[in-house]
């Protein structure tokens, strides 16, 4: 038995961030410099009451509402968050309670960013194979907009809310529909994309909230986000296209079988240098994140939403998935639709 995914749904917070909004904060920059460089409009902000759980339950109640599963049949709930409700209890079994998804659903958090996706499928698709569940349902939910400073124009420009629903399903006597999955890690990295004072290493203090500018004009404090975007930018590029070279190794696959890539949706500038970096036409390759920024774990499943929708992705479509980033960490796996 193996894991395919049935269906994917995904939800984005009503409040919204545009190119012109940011211009209006820092007057120096251009609407379409700013567009044309990042490939987002909008950002979707999550309101200072909500958080990744409400997000992903809507999400999920989406899929619920297509008709393609009942609560009562999930075996299994994955979370994928790096902005849970609490350290303590698990969000996953919240949202587990406020689904209706019964007692007997194992349920848990993950934390990983901009890789989680891939991870998500990877752990669905072990549950599944190893006869443990049959129904496994993949949550991502992120709020990273509560960890940016208002004054940061590195990250602000850039991340956005939202929560994705994907729906796993084991299916008897067929050939496996994803993998294989390559996995990676470097915490040397993680300096690089973090905050601060976000666990137990470093508590927040009136101190650690002082907000400061750097050379390139953000102000930030080290309770916001930091991130390092030249540092970022390089390990993405040698990272990404090696990993897409192995997992095509070790599928036995050639770049021209593959019918669409998509990529953790990070910006604009970082995607098309590595489409053109490893060669891919750009009909083959997703590009979906002006409507909602860069979504940290749920902006896979947002594109492959997409891609469905806009008739790009549809029965028997060989597709390659990337995720890289926060960590370092990264995955990529293949997916037969």
């Amino acid at each position: 038995m193996h894991a395919r995914i049935e269906a994917i749904e995904y939800h984005l917070p009503e409040r919204t961030l545009s190119t012109s909004d940011l211009v209006g904060l820092f007057p120096d920059w251009k609407v379409e410099k700013l567009d044309q460089a990042s490939g987002i409009r909008v950002r979707h902000i999550a309101a200072a009451e909500e958080c990744a759980s409400d997000l992903a339950v809507k999400a999920a109640e989406k899929l619920f509402a297509s008709g393609v599963v009942r609560p009562e049949e999930i075996d299994f709930l994955l979370l994928c968050t790096q902005s849970p409700d609490y350290l303590v209890p698990t969000t996953a079994c919240l949202v587990q309670d406020r689904l209706g998804i019964p007692t007997s659903c194992g349920a848990l958090d993950y934390n990983l960013g901009h890789s989680g996706y891939v991870y998500g499928l990877g752990l669905a698709e072990g549950l599944i194979a190893s006869h443990q569940v049959r129904r496994v349902l993949l949550l991502t939910a992120e709020t990273y907009s509560k960890y940016v400073g208002e004054g940061d124009r590195s990250t602000r420009t850039i991340f956005g809310d939202a929560a994705a629903a994907t729906l796993l399903t084991g299916v008897e006597g067929e050939k496996a529909q994803l993998g294989p999955f390559l996995y990676g890690s470097d915490g040397r990295g993680g300096p690089n994309l973090i905050v601060p004072t976000s666990g137990k290493r470093r508590p927040r203090t009136s101190e650690s909230a002082i907000q400061r500018e750097d050379e390139n004009g953000n102000r930030r404090s080290e309770d916001d986000l930091y991130m390092n975007g030249a540092e970022i930018f390089s390990f993405t590029l040698s990272t990404v296209s090696r990993s897409v070279e192995a997992l095509l190794a070790r599928s036995g696959h050639s770049l021209e079988e593959i019918d669409l890539f998509v990529f953790h949706q990070a910006n604009r500038y970082i995607l098309e240098h590595l489409r053109k970096r490893i060669g891919i036409p750009s009909e083959k390759f997703a590009l979906a994140l002006e409507h909602c920024g860069n979504t940290v774990s749920s902006s896979i499943p947002i594109a492959l939403h997409e891609m469905k929708s806009q008739g790009r992705c549809s029965e028997g479509t060989l597709v390659m998935l990337v995720g890289y980033g926060a960590g370092y960490s990264w995955g990529a796996t293949l997916a037969r639709w």
